[in-house]
């Protein structure tokens, strides 16, 4: 029996590939610095690039949170900047960014149908300071009894510590929760390989490959995701990987 839904944010509640790429191309066109690109989204593009690297060196504990930002906007420009210019160029673009935060349109529907029958939380493999103030804005901060993120815990997805700590703070096992992710590794085998129910939404079919791998759970959509809990309701829909 699943007693409680444990949630990635970015790409799984939060369109974060939408807003950032709306947001950041804003902030490029608003700073002049689209100069040397093709267009806005090979600018775009080039940007993730760059945070792909240095999150990969903040989830293996090379740098801190705030470093990871700092050296994101450092490579991106080619500048050596201070701290505080760093700081003050990511500010700016939080602006932008942050005019387009927007849910995925079947959260609501499926938090609302699944609020009674499973306790929820969310672990994040971002800063407690960030994601807080996201799903506040967002208007489900109150959704969720636990908020977890890597930053404050001192490990990350997809180490089995991460998702073991999110089941030791709602008091339940691992075969007790599933957690619900967009990432294959990070988010899919890390959840399953901890002994939870692993559930992989899959929105646009970027990972492709056939269906999920052994012990996951794909999805196209937030609606399948009562018929995979097994939940009492009448919301959900059959799963279009089959």
């Amino acid at each position: 029996m699943i007693k409680a839904v444990v949630w990635d944010v970015d790409d799984t509640l939060f369109d974060y590939t939408s807003a950032d790429r709306v947001g950041m191309g804003a902030h490029l066109a608003a700073e002049g610095l689209l100069d040397g690109y093709a267009d806005a989204a090979q600018a775009v593009v080039r940007w993730r690039e760059v945070t792909d690297q240095q999150w990969a060196r903040f989830s293996a504990g090379e740098v801190t949170f705030e470093e990871q930002r700092r050296e994101r906007i450092r490579v991106f420009l080619g500048q050596a900047l201070s701290d505080a210019e760093a700081d003050a160029w990511f500010t700016r673009y939080l602006r932008h960014y942050e005019a387009a935060w927007a849910l995925f349109p079947d959260v609501l529907p499926v938090l609302d149908a699944l609020a009674a029958s499973h306790r929820h939380a969310v672990l994040s493999n971002s800063s407690l300071t960030v994601q807080d103030r996201k799903l506040r804005v967002l208007g489900v901060h109150d959704r969720f009894e636990v908020i977890l993120c890597a930053a404050e815990l001192g490990v990350s997805k997809p180490e089995a510590a991460a998702f073991l700590a999110a089941c030791d703070a709602l008091g339940l096992a691992p075969h007790e929760v599933a957690y619900v992710g967009d990432h294959p590794e990070i988010d899919g085998r890390g959840a399953a390989e901890a002994g939870l129910m692993s559930v992989w939404i899959d929105r646009n079919g970027v990972y492709t490959g056939g269906g999920a791998p052994t012990g996951r759970h794909r999805i196209a959509s937030l609606a399948e995701l009562p018929a995979v809990l097994g939940a009492d309701t009448r919301f959900g829909a059959p799963s279009t990987f089959g």
